[in-house]
């Protein structure tokens, strides 16, 4: 098996520490998040943090893709969060990747970054709408969404648990996690009302939404929020589907 790792700078006097880390992922580390696509856990850095992102080895048809065609996730997640920090986005620090490959197979990889604790992410705010300055928080959010337009990032994973949010003093910070689906470049305005459908089926949240970015943009209120719930229905239409075509594919193999 051959191993491939690249890391910033500021962490090559770590490799040693890392390597270990990532050799014995299975049985060492705090355990976050465990999913069939992924696992994140986190380890101790030079009193501070880390977080280990594990991608799991792809099926047959992308293990030939990542190899010879496309970059892996981790490889975009690293390349991404730096271009993020360059554009002034918050983004945990990236620290580095590994991929795993044989001769003509890609296997396993992982993205590591700075473990970055919040006060909650966007799904919170869709859970409970009393939270405490919900209106506040989600209009921030908005002008956060609005600069990321701005600056020609379209983060096509932009759901619930993606932006973690984190209270400096009276204001509110946002931060990018989950990053290897993006795209770069001009986006006009049913590109960005788009990137607002995965977000929330609460319509006064939308309205909210659609305020904020209405003061942004200088677009309509009226124009922005027809668009953004539009969008916003085809995606949960789309969703519901999927989950209805899994139910029956399901009753099938049993």
């Amino acid at each position: 098996m051959k191993e491939k790792k690249v890391f910033n700078e500021s962490f090559y006097a770590d490799q040693g520490i890392i390597n270990g880390f990532i050799k014995n992922f299975s049985n060492q580390g705090e355990e976050r998040v465990h999913q069939d696509r992924n696992t994140i856990k986190v380890f101790p850095l030079n009193e501070s943090l880390i977080n280990i992102k594990s991608f799991k080895v792809p099926n047959l048809i992308n293990q030939i893709a990542y190899k010879f065609f496309r970059k892996s996730k981790a490889q975009r997640s690293f390349e991404y969060a730096n271009i993020l920090i360059k554009k002034d986005v918050g983004t945990p620090e990236p620290v580095g990747y590994y991929e795993f490959t044989t001769p003509f197979s890609f296997k396993n990889s992982f993205y590591i970054s700075e473990q970055l604790e919040s006060e909650l992410t966007y799904r919170e705010l869709c859970r409970d709408l009393n939270y405490p300055d919900h209106e506040a928080i989600l209009r921030g959010f908005t002008r956060f969404t609005f600069d990321l337009h701005e600056k020609q990032i379209n983060f096509l994973d932009h759901s619930p648990g993606n932006t973690l949010i984190k209270k400096i003093g009276e204001d509110y910070q946002y931060y990018l996690v989950d990053l290897n689906r993006m795209e770069f470049g001009p986006m006009d305005f049913e590109t960005r009302m788009k990137n607002f459908g995965r977000l929330t089926t609460h319509k006064s949240m939308i309205q909210v939404m659609s305020d904020e970015y209405a003061k942004c943009s200088g677009e309509s209120v009226e124009k922005i929020y027809t668009s953004m719930q539009s969008y916003t229905d085809t995606f949960q239409e789309r969703f519901h589907r999927k989950k209805r075509l899994k139910k029956k594919l399901k009753f099938w193999k049993q």
